[in-house]
């Protein structure tokens, strides 16, 4: 096979996809990937209001998608765990509809959006098979991103 230099936009789209350095974890880059959305999302996604976080979201699928394209590429694997993009997107739709979130509830909505990410309850494990490429391995983590913000909203809605 014949190598090629990776580009700046094929280096950008790696940084991209695996958070800067969380993907590049030894241990668990899912997990890290969903603290440091967890971790930032009271600087930079919480305090937008609701109009602009579905337009963060909706930006964060595109480029996600196309980032995570690419690296499947670059890497020469489907999905490849350094690949965190995908948690960002997922962890920050768990606390979409909540502007007003304390750092418990926000460690409830990580522990909620690991659960459904690792369980992969359907349809999440079908999910990424619908979708090509990086756009199936943003969707499946969307739709835990889902359920997660379901439990949450469920949960404050019973303890008040």
């Amino acid at each position: 096979m014949h190598h090629t230099e990776r580009t700046f936009t094929d280096e950008l789209c790696l940084q991209v996809s695996r958070l800067g350095p969380c993907g590049l974890s030894p241990k668990a880059p899912g997990t890290v990937g969903s603290a440091a959305a967890a971790l930032t999302a009271p600087l930079f996604f919480l305090p937008l209001p609701l109009h602009w976080r579905i337009l963060v979201l909706a930006a964060l699928f595109i480029l996600g998608s196309l980032a995570a394209t690419r690296a499947e590429t670059l890497l020469g694997r489907k999905d490849p765990g350094e690949v965190v993009v995908d948690e960002l997107f997922g962890q920050w739709l768990t606390l979409l509809p909540f502007s007003d979130l304390g750092w418990g509830w926000i460690i409830i909505g990580f522990g909620l959006f690991r659960l459904f990410d690792i369980l992969k309850p359907c349809p999440v494990r079908n999910a990424e098979h619908w979708l090509p490429a990086g756009w199936g391995v943003m969707i499946d983590d969307g739709i835990a991103g889902m359920y997660a913000l379901l439990c949450l909203g469920a949960l404050r809605f019973a303890l008040g």
